[in-house]
């Protein structure tokens, strides 16, 4: 049997058109964003790119950034869950930095200058003041690595995060004349190694670092410097170390650069060795800054949990050859680079091992991590 069609009169009809805002996507808070940012992205203009948005992609000319022959280089990363502590406390400024920084690191150790910067910003609801203060440290921290932040994209997705929530992507593409490409073929034994400092825990080991200041006062004094509280020290921002390396890096005289974040010491530097080298790394030769000293206590660490899961006051290891050390250290030092000499590469199975006395890192005796490959 048929059934006659519903009268136009008596199907049911929405009270009110329906619109995405109300579905919780505000395209003006977008759209406000955009323009709040568009100075800041232009700030960061060099030589390839214009640093223009709006547009549906981002345009880079290596020609016009000096290069003859180049390849590209790309990396990709985030800051773990360092965010949650930047969210959980509302202090956005300095994320960006550490987005930037983990992709431009990543850049240099095989010899490419960073060329162009892109961020995935996605939340549950467009805050446009805190959306801005965190693409605000993007734009500096590109400006000071030298690279263009020519796009990005910001997501506004209802129901997928929690209030006050967001996470963020960093993409970034380099260059090098692929006669300098680093690739750690030159390392050979009898190498030295060069660390330079890191500002604190960069973007690694976040949770960990978090279940361990459970029960800490995170805006009191830090125990360990009480000149600030203890959350100014959890997030001090991942160093940039671009600019300083470049020039070394065009002059031929770093061997391979390892760059400290997940893993620690003892999986990053064996990335850059090649086979039938070993790195021993001599914990007293820098100290070990108060706040991991710190995070062992609280823990109860063991050297190698440490030294492979935090950088331990190094985030970046240089090979070089030992006539060299002494002019590599001072050109750094000139830069404001803090330098410290710990250790060497020698003859052995591909790995790393990093040695301490006893007294070094909470430990009694002497004690050996290492990580072969």
């Amino acid at each position: 049997m048929s059934t006659p069609d519903t009268p136009e009169s008596t199907r049911k009809q929405p009270a009110r058109p329906a619109t995405y805002a109300e579905a919780g996507v505000s395209i003006e808070a977008g759209n406000a964003l955009v323009r709040a940012i568009a100075p800041l992205v232009r700030a960061t203009r060099r030589p390839g790119a214009d640093a223009e948005i709006g547009g549906f992609g981002g345009i880079f000319d290596p020609k016009a950034a000096g290069y003859a022959d180049p390849l590209l280089v790309a990396a990709t990363d985030g800051v773990g869950t360092k965010l949650k502590l930047a969210i959980d406390t509302n202090r956005h400024g300095s994320i960006g930095q550490d987005l930037v920084a983990m992709c431009v690191n990543d850049l240099i150790v095989q010899g490419a200058e960073p060329l162009f910067f892109l961020d995935y910003f996605a939340t549950g609801k467009l805050e446009t003041g805190v959306a801005e203060t965190v693409v605000a440290g993007i734009a500096r921290a590109c400006t000071e690595a030298g690279c263009a932040l020519i796009g990005g994209e910001t997501a506004e997705m209802p129901g997928m995060y929690a209030a006050g929530d967001y996470d963020l992507a960093g993409f970034a593409v380099g260059a090098v004349e692929r006669d300098r490409l680093l690739t750690g073929d030159r390392v050979v034994d009898g190498n030295l190694l060069l660390g330079l400092a890191s500002s604190g825990a960069h973007s690694n080991g976040y949770s960990l670092l978090r279940r361990l200041a459970e029960g800490a006062d995170l805006m009191a004094p830090a125990p360990f410097d009480p000149s600030r509280p203890l959350i100014e020290a959890l997030l001090q921002p991942t160093r940039l170390y671009v600019k300083p390396l470049l020039p070394l890096l065009k002059a031929g005289r770093i061997h391979a650069l390892a760059h400290v974040t997940g893993g620690g010491l003892l999986e990053n530097v064996p990335r850059v060795l090649p086979e039938g080298c070993r790195a021993v790394i001599d914990a007293a030769s820098w100290p070990l800054p108060p706040l991991f000293q710190w995070l062992q206590e609280r823990g109860a660490m063991e050297p190698a949990e440490l030294a492979r899961t935090f950088n331990c006051g190094i985030g970046m290891v240089l090979a070089v050859a030992p006539h060299e050390a002494e002019a590599v250290t001072a050109t750094l030092a000139e830069a404001g680079e803090t330098v410290f000499a710990i250790g060497h590469v020698t003859a052995g199975p591909k790995g790393c091992e990093v040695r301490g006395g006893a007294g070094l890192w909470g430990q009694a005796g002497g004690w050996t991590a290492s990580h072969d490959v």
